[in-house]
């Protein structure tokens, strides 16, 4: 594997990058190409191409299988997932989401015409706060979507109890949660359904992609039908639908990827631990840790900043921006902060002080098999030059 140079031969902070720029946060994990090859030429022989083919079907399949769940729909995209799922829920009103996520989440909740209401996060987690979704619930609420963030699960028994109280359905964004448990039982097997990304980003994927996961028949057969405009048949339209479907090739990497699933994890792992390892003793810098109870994929090393450290979350992000090193500022500044949140629901922020604080000390470091060695000992003398 490629080997990085260390500090002692570096202009930190200026002349060349250390790293070819290409490596970051959510570089893809391949597989077995010459697999995925042949995977694409059968398809390509067969002319089966897209419509429910029989790579997609195997993947669903397969990673039914492997969660534990009884159906799996694949789909084109995780966004696509999230607005199939609230369209066949028949989700409306207003939806209590938290703000600390990716903006696809609130994205797909608006697109719905559904008003999402921002709640706050546990500080020590990252996760949807469970109080505060209480504080903001209210007679228009449909429904609560909380996000499996960094693959941590959400504290599912409180929510769950706080949606039978409210007689509302409870949906999970899965995004991050691919191979992860919570209570020793798979992520995708918890409220009415949990919705999985397999972007090039993530640490499992499929090209683009993702797929909705349920132990309901009925609602199976509904997402079946939404992600394929509603067809029954080749010309009964059920209902509304759209174009949600996966195709062969993007089933081709997922099944190469599954087989690989195992190698993934171990490299993050890794990784994870030589990160800990190595910001242990630098003051203010805390690596976000994983419970070794619990199955995780580690494919997010979060970095959270607190007020021992001199600089600010910013001049850490450009100081490793200059070496090569392309950390990001997951999730700032929040979905109510961006548009057309913000103009649409001015004042959310007063609900969120946790989330505007949090936003404003994390960042993400890059992880996974692409990632040279001598990567994670570089980074850890940055923040050593940056602390003194």
């Amino acid at each position: 594997m490629k080997r990085v140079k260390r500090r002692s031969d570096l202009a930190l902070f200026g002349g060349s990058p250390a790293f070819d720029p290409a490596i970051h946060v959510g570089r893809p994990n391949i597989g077995d190409r010459q697999a995925f090859d042949r995977l694409v030429r059968e398809a390509l022989d067969r002319r089966w191409l897209t419509n429910d083919g029989p790579l997609v079907r195997e993947l669903e399949r397969r990673i039914g299988e492997q969660l534990g769940v009884e159906h799996c729909v694949a789909v084109c995209n995780g966004t696509i997932g999230l607005e199939i799922l609230f369209h066949a829920l028949g989700l409306a009103g207003e939806v209590l989401v938290p703000s600390y996520t990716f903006i696809a989440t609130a994205h797909a909740l608006l697109r719905c015409g559904i008003k999402p209401i921002f709640v706050d996060i546990d500080p020590a987690t990252h996760n949807i706060d469970p109080k505060a979704a209480r504080a903001r619930a209210s007679s228009r609420t449909s429904g609560i979507v909380a996000v499996h963030l960094w693959g941590r699960p959400v504290p599912v028994r409180e929510l769950q109890d706080l949606a039978g109280e409210l007689g509302v359905p409870l949906v999970f964004d899965a995004a991050h949660a691919f191979g992860c448990t919570f209570e020793g039982r798979s992520i995708g097997n918890f409220g009415a359904a949990e919705v999985l990304s397999f972007h090039a980003t993530k640490f499992f994927n499929t090209l683009e992609g993702g797929a909705v996961v349920t132990n309901d028949a009925a609602l199976a057969r509904e997402l079946r039908l939404l992600r394929n405009f509603g067809f029954s048949g080749y010309d009964n339209t059920m209902s509304l639908g759209t174009n949600g479907k996966m195709n062969e090739v993007c089933a081709a990497m997922g099944l190469v990827n599954l087989d690989a699933l195992p190698a993934f994890i171990g490299r993050n792992r890794q990784i994870h631990q030589q990160y800990v390892e190595a910001f242990a003793q630098i003051p203010g810098v805390n690596v976000l840790r994983y419970d070794e109870n619990e199955r995780n994929n580690y494919q997010y090393v979060v970095v959270e900043l607190d007020e021992r450290f001199p600089v600010g979350r910013d001049r850490v992000v450009e100081a490793l921006h200059a070496e090569g090193i392309l950390a990001r500022k997951y999730f700032w500044p929040g979905c109510h902060r961006m548009m057309p949140y913000r103009e649409i629901y001015p004042g959310e922020g007063a609900h969120l002080p946790v989330t505007e604080a949090v936003s404003e000390r994390v960042l993400v470091l890059p992880t996974g098999t692409s990632l040279p060695d001598g990567a994670v000992g570089l980074q850890a003398d940055i923040f050593r030059v940056l602390s003194e």
